[in-house]
């Protein structure tokens, strides 16, 4: 039976685990492969890792990291950052990851998405929209970035989830730049809008402070893959780092 999942997301920067706000001013957090390890512990639903550099600096993945990552986790583990090429995503699925992310190259060449998804499964590719709010002035609504929010893509939102909907990809992961690491809750009007356009999984990410933002969320919005950063990273008012996530019993209530 498909249920909503609870997913854990690492940002990977100059090689150690961060965190931002509004994708910025990254603080270190840890090693990844330490977190990997807690996570596993913990027995999270899935887990997510970006490297926030890749497209940034134009390279390509760190395949020893993901290789490293996908050893340790026990968990299925979605990889995204610099992926650019088919071969590329191929190499990534055989090292163990289950899923394969791609944002700025999907946004440039849709096609791609499709080539992957003949290589790989269409089930293991992902589409990460990282999405702001317009000003007043300009109307409403949304803008999509690239290069980790540094660069506006050019697109329409709408226009684009409507172009996926016609190629096909296996999952949309739908980032709030405004609420990234402000741990204020989800942007509801936001996950609303991209709901309406599409039947594709999908997955939230930016803004959880609590659990109750979590629940929120599943509550609203039932099968739905519910990510977050700081919840997980951070603990308290004075965010100090701690590794965490819900035991049993409460996502059991969560799930309720």
């Amino acid at each position: 039976m498909l249920r909503a999942r609870i997913i854990p997301c690492l940002l990977v920067h100059k090689k150690g685990l961060v965190k931002t706000v509004n994708f910025k001013d990254p603080k270190y957090v840890g090693d990844p492969i330490n977190a990997v390890k807690i996570f596993n512990e913990k027995e999270v639903d899935e887990l997510m890792v970006l490297d926030i550099d890749a497209t940034v600096e134009n390279r390509g993945p760190n395949f020893e990291m993901i290789k490293n990552l996908a050893q340790e986790c026990r968990m299925p583990f979605c990889y995204g950052g610099g992926v650019t090429t088919v071969e590329q995503a191929k190499r990534i699925i055989e090292l163990g990851a289950e899923k394969v992310a791609l944002s700025s190259s999907a946004i440039k060449n849709p096609q791609l998405l499709r080539e992957i998804g003949k290589a790989v499964g269409i089930q293991s590719v992902v589409v990460v929209l990282d999405v702001k709010k317009k000003g007043l002035l300009s109307g409403g609504g949304y803008d999509v970035y690239i290069k980790n929010g540094k660069e506006k893509a050019g697109i329409k939102l709408k226009e684009f989830i409507q172009q996926l909907n016609e190629i096909g990809v296996g999952e949309l992961v739908i980032n709030s730049i405004d609420k990234d690491g402000t741990m204020s809750g989800y942007d509801l009007s936001l996950i609303s809008t991209v709901r309406d356009l599409t039947d594709f999984p999908m997955t939230v990410l930016g803004g959880a402070g609590s659990l109750e933002d979590v629940k929120s969320i599943i509550s609203n919005y039932k099968i739905i893959g519910v990510a977050a950063g700081s919840l997980f990273v951070f603990k308290g008012k004075y965010r100090a780092v701690l590794i965490n996530y819900p035991n049993r019993e409460e996502k059991f209530r969560l799930f309720k």
